[in-house]
């Protein structure tokens, strides 16, 4: 069963999506609580966010964007705001549908449908922090917009994300690039973990890759010194 989380401060409004989306087959959670909203669906992780952008507090403009640096989690903004330059705006923040109240049952759950399934082919996404990586393709999402590695560099990449940011052995590092560890020359892995340094420091991402002596390498937090 899908689980949908609604972020609607009208309670009544709230309450009737709950019903309609429950009798359609789905598990709803509902936020109460609007402080650290992001935090919260980024916990419970379900399958969409039916997002409000008129809040208490936070805005849902600036959830969406918490939502889509953070997570692959999908979002439906549902909202009483119909000037383009607001559907506009969410959607440049990564939001993946766009519909004004009133909305007809039928749209909704059509639309709910839809982004649903494109999601389906999702469970490749590998995620770091503030980005996404596509183990399938090697692109890499962040900061709303993608970027495909090269395949050395994405695997590479993919290898680390795998650990969290445990240590990553030379040897494990060369089983992914060339499936061996024999005859390989050092340069050249080195080559391979430059070119994967310089592109994440040009992209500004948050964690940077830090040897570890004697023993291989690791992903750490982009203020952590070697």
């Amino acid at each position: 069963m899908k689980r949908i989380a609604l972020v609607e401060d009208e309670a009544l409004l709230r309450e009737e999506l709950a019903r309609m989306l429950q009798k359609a087959g789905y598990e709803i959670s509902q936020i109460v609580d609007f402080e650290g909203v992001a935090g919260q669906l980024l916990f419970l992780a379900p399958d969409l966010v039916v997002l409000d952008l008129n809040l208490p507090g936070e805005s849902g403009f600036g959830i969406c964007r918490q939502l889509k640096c953070k997570s692959a989690i999908p979002v439906l903004v549902l909202t009483s705001r119909d000037q383009m330059r607001d559907e506009l705006q969410a959607l440049e923040l990564g939001a993946d549908e766009y519909l004004t109240k009133p909305c007809r049952k039928e749209r909704l759950l059509a639309r709910i449908s839809n982004v649903l399934k494109r999601y389906e082919g999702r469970p490749n996404l590998l995620e770091g922090r503030g980005f996404l990586l596509d183990r399938q393709t090697y692109t890499l999402y962040l900061q709303n917009r993608s970027v495909v590695l090269p395949q050395n560099q994405g695997k590479l990449l993919e290898t680390f994300l795998g650990k969290g940011e445990g240590i990553v052995t030379r040897e494990e590092l060369c089983m992914a690039l060339w499936g061996t560890c024999e005859f390989i020359d050092e340069n050249a892995l080195q080559v391979n973990l430059t070119r994967l340094k310089k592109t994440m420091s040009a992209l500004g991402m948050e964690q940077r890759i830090l040897p570890v002596r004697g023993v291989g390498y690791r992903l750490a937090p982009g203020e952590e010194k070697e």
